[in-house]
């Protein structure tokens, strides 16, 4: 026996008794490994015992301590893992008890496969009391008991179902019997016997492995396939709904959206907008389990719509779909193996490409050494558009072993976030590394009448700017004039500060000039100064394009402090982690964009909000 190999004890051919216990019966030793998944332990105990486990429906429990509950049901991964946790203390104590149940009835196993009826709940249920209720309720809603409990329970496949859902049998349920929170339900599996995974054992080094079979029907999951959704299923959380979704969309080619997403529920939908298939998945009271409570399972959307390149057939998702051929460690699965398999079972396209339609340049010099580099990603050249045209510019220290600098623009997206639109790499702040950066982001960006460039003083940027963008607006960052002035003119005064933060962000003349006098008399000589920057440079009311509220160069100094740690890496490697952490955010904020019940963003929601909560405490006066 292997350093990683558990023994377990087969009990079978016995029956459950009025007290629930297990008796009579044979006794048969499996050699399973450590690592063994609940699929491919039911797989050896239907071979062991001459079963087939899709006819017969093999189930499995072991018995506990528990007063409350006595009998421990074995019928999804986790209850597999809380069994070997029991039977590798003690294997013999912690049998799996093994009956065999036709036409929703246990039975008493034999090598033969045959079967001795015996009341399902009455097994299941811990205890008679609970069984009561149980009848009780299914009586109480005026009909038969048989049609009582699939809406009371729901048709999950042998699941482990909480009963707190949003029904008020449930409720009734709960009422009269708190403890315990779950039950066992389950339903005549024959449909799903094409729906199994196909398994290769050999036993002769104690070693299993588990080989699913590549069908249009997806992957195996709880409960049946995962690539398969119903109303009334129910899912451990959110994450495998989803993944269920994304592999069913590939298998029948089409693309989804996310129409409305909280804590609560989720609503998806067809990417046409004429498509009416749809679904709609409840979060369960009190647990992370979500059931799918509505599917329109018709597509109107043209056939011409599909596309061998799908959005649903994201990262994550493909390596759901492809994680259990690495089962087996030797196991060989190059990329061009994953992309031919994809291809071949879900009809996905994939790519070597990362990121397609980003931009890169990388210039050297004539003695083939690296002198800038530019990089803007596919994601912000698309979502610029959507974005006000005030593009914040800047420049920090590398601090590898080879230097250089750091070039960043970035801009507001419409939820008040940190938007990067790309990064650059030279060997200084001079002329020659600003204008060739700048170059680059009108080459990618274009060069928007109204468009605004925020930035510090520095004199190369003004040059480069001038040289690269002639049209647009190049306005200062009014926090680094404001320390400028503060050193000019030796001022530690705090009206100072608050008088030309005001009248910078003014927005009429006539609010500005009462402000800026108020400034100028406080501090002789900054009437001057000041004029000389150019009122239009530093001022709201005084320029010519909209800078809305960027007046600062704050968005671009938050971004370099997020890279200050990976700013030291080499520059490969840094590189590789500003990718990360971008297409990090551009996730995040797509998945809470597509939650989003209106056209406007979540920021600009709760300043509606609040400001009509403050507005209806006022009067209008005509």
């Amino acid at each position: 026996m292997g350093t990683g190999d558990v023994v377990i004890w087969i009990r079978f051919g016995g029956k459950f008794d009025e007290s629930r216990k297990y008796v009579g019966g044979e006794y048969e030793m499996l050699l399973v490994n450590n690592n063994a998944t609940y699929v491919v332990v039911r797989k050896m105990v239907s071979e062991l015992l001459n079963l087939d486990d899709s006819v017969q429906n093999m189930e499995l429990s072991f018995e506990t301590e528990h007063p409350a509950k006595p009998i421990y049901g074995v019928v999804d991964e986790r209850t597999f893992q809380l069994y070997m946790h029991h039977a590798q203390q003690d294997a013999v104590k912690y049998s799996l008890l093994v009956t065999v149940r036709e036409d929703l009835r246990h039975g008493q196993c034999s090598r033969q496969g045959k079967t001795e009826p015996l009341n399902m709940l009455q097994s299941y249920i811990p205890g008679p009391e609970s069984r009561a209720n149980v009848e009780k309720v299914a009586n109480s809603s005026g009909g038969a008991r048989n049609n009582a409990l699939p809406e009371m329970f729901g048709s999950s496949d042998l699941y482990e179902m909480p009963i707190n859902v949003q029904s008020p049998e449930r409720t009734q349920y709960l009422a009269t019997n708190p403890s315990p929170s779950f039950v066992h339900v389950s339903r005549d599996l024959t449909e799903e016997k094409n729906d199994r995974v196909s398994i290769n054992s050999q036993v002769g080094q104690g070693e299993r492995r588990a080989e699913e079979v590549c069908t249009e029907d997806g992957i195996y999951g709880q409960g049946g396939m995962l690539g398969d959704i119903e109303e009334n299923r129910v899912f451990r959380s959110k994450k495998e709904l989803m993944t269920c979704l994304s592999i069913m969309s590939m298998r029948k080619k089409f693309q989804y959206k996310v129409f409305k997403s909280n804590t609560s529920f989720i609503v998806v939908r067809c990417v046409h907008p004429s498509c009416s298939w749809r679904v709609r998945a409840n979060k369960l009271i009190e647990s992370e389990y979500w059931m799918v409570t509505k599917h329109v399972n018709k597509h109107t959307c043209p056939t011409d719509f599909k596309t061998t390149r799908r959005r649903q057939a994201t990262s994550w998702v493909v390596g759901e779909c492809i994680k259990r051929r690495f089962i087996n460690p030797g196991r060989v699965f190059r990329p061009r193996d994953v992309m031919d398999d994809m291809k071949q079972r879900y009809g996905v396209e994939l790519s070597y490409s990362t990121n397609p339609g980003s931009v890169v340049n990388l210039e050297v010099t004539d003695g083939n050494k690296f002198q800038y580099l530019f990089i803007a990603f596919a994601a912000s050249i698309q979502g610029f558009s959507y974005c006000r045209p005030v593009i914040s510019i800047d420049a920090t220290h590398l601090k590898g072993k080879y230097r250089g600098v750091l070039f960043t623009a970035v801009c507001h997206d419409a939820n008040q976030q940190i938007f990067p639109l790309a990064i650059g790499v030279g060997d200084s702040e001079n002329d020659a590394a600003w204008t060739w950066f700048l170059k680059r982001v009108k080459d990618v960006f274009g060069e928007n009448p109204a468009l605004v460039i925020v930035s510090d003083r520095h004199r190369s940027i003004r040059s480069a700017v001038e040289e690269a963008f002639p049209r647009a607006f190049h306005g200062i960052c009014i926090y680094h004039l404001l320390n400028n002035l503060k050193t000019k003119f030796k001022s530690k005064n705090k009206e100072l500060e608050q008088h030309y933060i005001a009248a910078a962000k003014a927005y009429n003349l006539q609010e500005f000039h009462v402000l800026f006098y108020t400034l100028c008399s406080a501090v002789p000589g900054a009437k001057e100064y000041l004029e000389s920057v150019g009122l239009d440079r530093w001022t709201r009311s005084h320029a010519p394009c909209r800078r809305y509220n960027i007046m600062t160069t704050n968005i671009s100094e938050s971004f370099n402090a997020v890279l200050v740690k990976v700013r030291e890496l080499p520059i490969t490697a840094f590189v590789n982690e500003v990718r990360l952490l971008c297409q990090r955010w551009f996730q995040q904020r797509r998945t809470k964009a597509n939650g989003c019940s209106s056209r406007m963003s979540t920021d600009v929601e709760n300043k509606l909000e609040q400001r009509r909560d403050r507005a209806q405490t006022m009067d209008v006066r005509f």
